[in-house]
């Protein structure tokens, strides 16, 4: 058993401490919660309002600050509601807008703060105003709204550009013109039901002016922003070669992406831009969030807040957004993405903290959501191999007790970094990915439109477990899941965990009473001179210096001593009988 010896970056300030007085967002912890997997009312097998509203209490209990909602507007739910129909209402199956109101308020009433979600880069096919651009016509002014074009080749066969689809396929969807002839094309960047909007047309931006301004009117305390990245596109829309996805490891960085065509590297040397595709991260978004930065800092209550969710890289690019004059938060996506290496993730937190501070931002943390596996599977798989967009009974399988056993390990390190931190629905029982569930059942899009070759994300979308012996796992009062859940999720059910020494709902409700009593999200970070080989070692201080907190993980193989005088107060699995830290273990300790 070995101690391992300081890099020699160990006595750097990483971050200096925000003020006791900071506002409430920049060491928020927020819990994500997808409606339709959450909690059913009414027995139909999908989640809804009502039923989120009645288990608020188990969500102030385990000591989160706010809570961000999935989409739940009126949609055709061909992207599980990331489809919307009409920002301004509930879609029937979630409930009203006066369950939402409920919502709402009991939230505040137990001390949480409700983030919703918005979706501006794409609407569903069913939206009035893209029904209104079919029935308008070429040149239109409803057409305008959305990125339609000519077709190339003769007779305009073919799509305008090259783009594909995120999930599949072409990025172009032909219509057929009032008189029944082919016509134009229109983009979706996601599935043919989600036209993309066009925002160089001010009425686009005249109209998520308005739906901020009608969500805030009923309470609403911040949005949660989808493809944040994603609103403009560059300019003669050109055709890109390289890759576009978002979901998986081979996303839009510089290092992932394929070799420019000539015409996109002279684009590129042109510009100074980089090999950014021209469907992502385009500079035009910066405006668009000023405007609606503005309209948040002029509502009556202060402290709304928006959150990107910007598949960006590098971490310079990604800070961007979270400039004092736009948004407040970004997903760290670069930490999430990190494998389980120890070298690998002092340089994601190194980068992280150094670009967020240049702007004045707080860092973001998050490990798993509802686009990701779970992070409690993609820990116990190959940390070699990229990161998979689902996994399928056919497909290698996680190691459960590793995977759990990093995961916890994991979580520890994310909530005690300062900063703000997302954690996903589940995430607190340990729930591991659903990955046999049989193909009949999938609805991601990205499964049917790759025909499978992508298993998608339905397998961290699956209802979650709240009592082992009732129907549905307690998830609703008849047996009906829109996904089915696998049959080891009873063993993690909430009343299978609640009061249990050791679990992994205790453990988070420690962690969390432990960052919010000690102000953890609010400290410094400077790295602690056992960091380096397979160890990450941070200290998170207090403004005051009064209270020195060394959150350290063990990567390596062999045990870790901890300092001279440190008392553990959370460690993620046992210590060892000498008090050594074991490999896959994180502890917090006092110094």
């Amino acid at each position: 058993m070995t101690q391992t010896t300081p890099d020699a970056t160990s006595t750097e300030l990483l971050h200096a401490a925000d003020p006791a007085d900071a506002p409430w967002w920049r060491d928020a912890v927020i819990y994500q919660i997808y409606p339709r997997s959450w909690a059913d009312s009414d027995g139909d097998g999908i989640g809804d309002l009502p039923g989120i509203t009645a288990r608020l209490p188990y969500l102030r209990d385990l000591g989160v600050d706010a809570i961000w909602l999935s989409p739940f507007y009126v949609s055709p739910m061909n992207d599980a509601g990331y489809d919307v129909a009409d920002y301004r209402d509930i879609d029937p199956v979630f409930g009203s807008l006066s369950d939402a109101d409920l919502l709402i308020s009991t939230a505040h009433g137990l001390g949480l703060k409700v983030l919703v979600d918005l979706v501006p880069n794409h609407s569903s096919s069913e939206h009035e105003w893209f029904k209104a651009a079919l029935a308008a016509g070429p040149g239109s002014p409803e057409r305008a709204r959305y990125i339609f074009r000519e077709g190339k080749g003769p007779g305009g066969e073919e799509p305008p550009n090259n783009w594909p689809s995120v999930f599949g396929g072409e990025g172009w969807t032909r219509v057929t013109e009032a008189d029944g002839t082919p016509g134009e094309w229109y983009l979706h960047i996601f599935d043919t039901t989600q036209p993309d909007y066009d925002w160089n047309n001010p009425e686009v931006g005249d109209e998520f002016a308005s739906i901020l301004e009608f969500w805030c009117d009923r309470g609403v305390d911040g949005f949660r922003v989808d493809v944040a990245h994603g609103l403009v596109k560059e300019d003669g829309l050109p055709d890109w070669h390289g890759p576009i996805q978002l979901l998986d490891a081979s996303d839009m960085s510089a290092e992932a992406a394929l070799p420019p065509s000539h015409e996109e590297s002279a684009r590129i040397h042109e510009t100074g831009a980089g090999p950014r595709p021209p469907m992502w991260d385009q500079d035009g978004v910066h405006d668009i969030y000023r405007r609606w930065r503005a309209v948040l800092d002029a509502q009556p209550a202060p402290d709304r807040i928006l959150c990107a969710e910007a598949w960006v890289k590098p971490e310079s690019r990604l800070a961007k957004y979270v400039r004092s004059d736009e948004m407040h938060q970004a997903f760290n996506f670069d930490f999430l993405d990190t494998h389980w290496a120890a070298g690998p993730l002092r340089e994601s937190i190194t980068t992280s903290f150094r670009e967020n501070d240049n702007v004045g931002a707080p860092t973001t943390w998050v490990l798993s959501n509802h686009d990701v596996v779970r992070h409690a599977s993609r820990l116990g798989l190959d940390q070699s191999l990229p990161r998979p967009n689902g996994i399928s009974a056919d497909r290698a399988q996680p190691d459960a007790e590793l995977g759990l056993r990093r995961a916890r390990a994991a979580t520890m390190l994310m909530l005690g970094l300062p900063g703000s931190s997302y954690v996903y629905q589940g995430e607190e029982l340990g729930l591991p990915e659903s990955t046999d569930m049989p193909h009949e059942f999938r609805q991601d899009p990205t499964f049917h439109r790759t025909e499978g070759k992508e298993i998608g994300r339905d397998g961290c979308r699956v209802p979650i477990p709240w009592v082992r012996d009732a129907p549905s796992l307690g998830f609703g009062p008849s047996d009906a899941t829109w996904l089915p859940q696998p049959d080891s999720y009873g063993a993690y059910a909430v009343d299978q965990q609640a009061g249990v020494e050791g679990s992994t709902l205790e453990l988070y409700r420690s962690l969390l009473a432990t960052r919010r009593a000690d102000r953890m999200g609010l400290g410094s970070a400077s790295w602690h001179p056992l960091s380096g080989g397979d160890v990450v070692a941070v200290v998170n201080a207090s403004g005051d210096g009064a209270r020195q907190t060394l959150v350290l993980v063990n990567l390596g193989a062999d045990a870790v001593a901890l300092p001279e005088g440190a008392t553990v107060t959370h460690a993620s699995g046992p210590l060892a009988e000498d008090g050594m830290v074991p490999t896959d273990v994180a502890v917090w300790a006092r110094l």
